[in-house]
């Protein structure tokens, strides 16, 4: 008796994680159909705002102050919106990004409101 209710839920179990495959595949399917848009990613390293004469003044060799304090993490951006702060690493001898925190879901839908 004992083997055969084990059987049972086993089977259960078996047929369970079966529907809920099918259900993620048909509910995820359509974004199959945008998988392969191109996004912008950016990272900014800070900001800073000058004047229009401090602008024209500018000459290689000048340094512009940013905003943040150097360590801080870099923003991360896709096309424009912020979706997670980083660290830049070196990769390949190319500039790269580790994510540090990721913007959470219900974050990133307060911004477009």
């Amino acid at each position: 008796m004992a083997n055969e209710h084990d059987e049972n839920a086993k089977q259960d179990a078996t047929q369970a994680a079966q529907d809920q495959t099918q259900e993620d595949d048909a509910k995820y399917h359509h974004l199959e159909l945008i998988l392969d848009v191109p996004l912008q990613v950016s990272a900014e390293l800070g900001r800073s705002k000058v004047l229009i004469k401090e602008l024209l003044q500018l000459r290689e060799g000048s340094v512009i102050e940013l905003d943040k304090v150097a360590g801080e993490p870099l923003d991360v951006y896709v096309n424009s919106r912020l979706i997670a702060r980083a660290e830049a690493v070196i990769v390949n001898e190319k500039i790269g990004l580790r994510l540090t925190d990721v913007v959470s879901p219900s974050e990133r839908l307060e911004k477009l409101g």
